[in-house]
């Protein structure tokens, strides 16, 4: 089973990826946990450019370059683990390239979407978790630990497109993505995330 984590910057993608990977292995399950951009070793590179590089990208090369980490992802790390009966966990998948380059970047969609079927090679999540969170306070956390990168430097405007289409993506998509609010606690969250998971896994408690 593949399953991702999606939302804007701070809602605790990285935390509940964790959470639920060890609740997962303490259930007996083989489980891998990764993330886009980053989760190879050509993928550490890129995302060092994407995210910490002083350099300008315009919004197809920006596109083009997380199309390259996540074919290497794909490659690497999700088919292989998924061929071997594990379930793979990522942080950011496609839908964060639909999110920040359609929404945030306000590039054309359908180019968009030709990219992401080509990168991802026909693999989609089975399911995903949207924690929703407003712009302001989901920035307000990801600063308080370390220095803004790119995309936490962009304006309000930016992170409301993007959260905007988040949430298009769910309403059109609501077997596959579940929409979770941040404004509870890390255990109400992850309490909720893991029923959903049992569900879709078939555990009964």
């Amino acid at each position: 089973m593949f399953i991702t984590f999606e939302g804007g910057e701070g809602c605790g993608k990285s935390t509940h990826s964790k959470l639920l990977k060890e609740y997962l292995v303490n259930k007996g399950y083989k489980v891998i946990q990764t993330l886009e951009p980053g989760g190879t070793q050509i993928g550490k590179q890129l995302r060092q450019l994407l995210l910490k590089g002083r350099l300008l990208l315009s919004g197809y090369s920006e596109l083009l370059l997380f199309a390259a980490d996540r074919a290497e992802h794909v490659a690497r790390v999700i088919r292989p683990a998924l061929k071997a009966g594990k379930i793979v966990i990522s942080d950011r998948f496609i839908d964060s390239t639909t999110a920040y380059q359609v929404g945030g970047r306000e590039l054309p969609k359908n180019i968009v979407a030709q990219i992401n079927r080509m990168s991802s090679g026909g693999i989609m999540p089975g399911l995903t978790f949207l924690l929703d969170i407003s712009p302001e306070i989901g920035i307000s956390r990801g600063t308080r630990r370390s220095k803004k990168d790119k995309f936490e430097s962009e304006n309000n405007k930016f992170h409301q497109r993007v959260r905007k289409a988040y949430l298009t993506i769910a309403k059109n998509e609501p077997r596959r993505v579940k929409i979770i609010s941040t404004k509870r606690s890390v255990a109400e969250v992850q309490d909720m995330i893991r029923r959903i998971t049992d569900e879709k896994l078939g555990n009964k408690k």
